[in-house]
């Protein structure tokens, strides 16, 4: 699978996905949970002389007789049992993910093309010979788009040019970069960068290989039938991640500060999501799942609030139509280094980042506790038991991340399951309810106000006043505690005697 695969995969799956959907809000895309699973899966293909890509067919299958069972049996039902641990850990992972890869990315540019004293250059680049500078102007192309897109990004929120102007610029940052930096790397001359490879028209990256449909029984030798039926093992896998990565967007989209006026299809977006990314590997194209996108429109020091949401579905259609002209944008697309690319992955890490609790949570490990914001999670939580909150999460990411990078990584959708009953089981047994409250970065309860002191006593000692009335009882000298009204009463009296 290559670009034209997951450009096509995209424009269709997204279109019908606009038409048919419950809430056309979310963003259908590749996700890097499934990016690990596809390198896992091919790896265990390759070890076991397997056909990947007819492998991937069998799983299609499977997967849409799973959607069909769990949404027959109304399991959408698990997703309230999904809490704010589980989608920080996952939206963490996923941000580390890009981050990771993009340097890896870069790591083995380094490698085929390091930094030596002498080279032998040919006229024309061959492969695995070493080419001066290639390195060196990867790593500026990659560092430069992904500084200029975080730029643009906060130039949004500045106080220079009009309002309009600025938002113009901060929603295409991305494009602009990317237009820039490309351009840079046209006009340099004498260098070797790798670029993008896009076949002409709709032609499959390796059509060499194969064709469009992939026929189930194998299309070199005949695929074992053990596997077909083992399928539905890696099957459960992918259905787990896709499940994950829907609801959680889902339920980020339907919280009530979003001040959404119409309703989510938890079973029916689920159904679409997956039944078309079954059919899509009939075809060699990846699954595919829904995405969050951060956006953050508010001014310096404001704190952000949503104002309204525009529920409509010609944005994502038209989304998707552009996408799938972008096929036919082959040569231009050519002219685009893969280390600006690297760059744009950086950014969506980084930028995805913000508005992680867990990674502000993080960042207050390296920070006095004067220096903490006014947050519930900080104000109402001491500060040691929030840092242990913290720790148990970047433990179980540590756990995910030692997972991801063994051959036992398709096993990941399993433990990140793992986090419910820890969650649900273990947790309450720590932390105060209260505490899990404040920190789940939902509504906190309120801070139940102090009880007001009782009315001030008065101390009166009374003595022994002479010429009183033998009929009028004698005080004595002890000291009584009586209220402000009576001390008063006994005050005029005492006068009067």
């Amino acid at each position: 699978m290559g670009v034209s695969e997951l450009l096509i995969s995209t424009c269709v799956q997204c279109v019908l996905f606009s038409l048919l959907s419950a809430q056309p809000l979310l963003v259908v895309g590749f996700s890097g949970p499934l990016l690990v699973f596809e390198e896992a899966f091919y790896s265990f293909c390759s070890s076991n002389d397997l056909e990947y890509i007819v492998g991937r067919v069998w799983i299609g299958f499977w997967l849409i007789l799973l959607v069909l069972v769990v949404v027959a049996c109304e399991g959408s039902f698990l997703v309230r049992y999904l809490s704010r641990y589980t989608q920080e850990i996952f939206s963490f992972l996923i941000s580390l993910i890009f981050i990771f890869e993009t340097f890896s990315k870069l790591v083995t540019i380094f490698k085929d093309h390091p930094l030596q004293r002498r080279y032998d250059v040919q006229d024309e680049f061959q492969p695995g010979v070493p080419e001066p500078n290639t390195a060196l102007l990867s790593l500026v192309l990659m560092a430069g788009t992904f500084f200029l897109a975080f730029f643009l990004r906060k130039f949004k929120n500045s106080s220079f040019l009009p309002g309009k102007v600025r938002r113009l610029i901060g929603d295409f940052g991305v494009p602009i970069s990317i237009f820039i930096m490309a351009l840079a790397d046209f006009f340099i001359n004498d260098k070797y960068t790798q670029k993008l490879s896009v076949p002409k028209g709709l032609q499959v990256t390796n059509a060499s290989a194969r064709g469009w449909f992939i026929h189930p029984m194998g299309t070199g030798a005949s695929f074992p039938i053990w596997m077909m039926f083992a399928s539905v093992i890696p099957a459960l896998l992918v259905f787990i991640l896709i499940f994950l990565e829907t609801q959680i967007t889902t339920l980020i989209v339907s919280k009530p500060e979003r001040k959404l006026v119409k309703g989510t299809g938890f079973h029916l977006d689920l159904l679409l999501i997956v039944a078309m990314g079954g059919l899509a590997a009939l075809f060699g194209m990846p699954w595919l799942s829904a995405t969050t996108v951060m956006s953050k429109t508010s001014s310096p020091g404001e704190k952000s609030q949503i104002l309204e949401v525009k529920e409509q579905r010609i944005s994502g259609l038209l989304v998707a139509v552009l996408i799938g002209v972008s096929i036919l944008m082959e040569p231009i697309l050519k002219f685009i280094p893969l280390a600006v690319l690297f760059g744009i992955f950086l950014y969506m890490g980084v930028t995805s980042l913000f508005g992680i609790q867990l990674f502000d949570r993080i960042l207050l490990l390296l920070k006095p506790p004067k220096y903490h914001p006014d947050e519930p999670y900080v104000t109402r939580v001491k500060t040691w038991r929030m840092h242990l909150f913290t720790f148990t999460q970047i433990i179980f990411l540590v756990v995910l991340w030692v997972v991801k990078s063994t051959p036992a990584s398709l096993a990941l959708p399993f433990v990140l399951i793992l986090t419910v009953p820890l969650r649900r089981f273990l947790l309450p047994r720590i932390f105060r309810d209260i505490e899990l409250k404040c920190l789940r970065a939902g509504p906190c309860p309120p801070t139940p106000p102090a009880p007001l002191p009782p009315p001030p006593a008065i101390l009166v000692t009374t003595k022994k006043i002479w010429g009183h009335s033998p009929h009028l009882p004698t005080l004595g000298m002890e000291p009584v505690f009586i209220f402000p009204f009576f001390s008063a009463y006994f005050k005029k009296i005492f006068w009067m005697m």
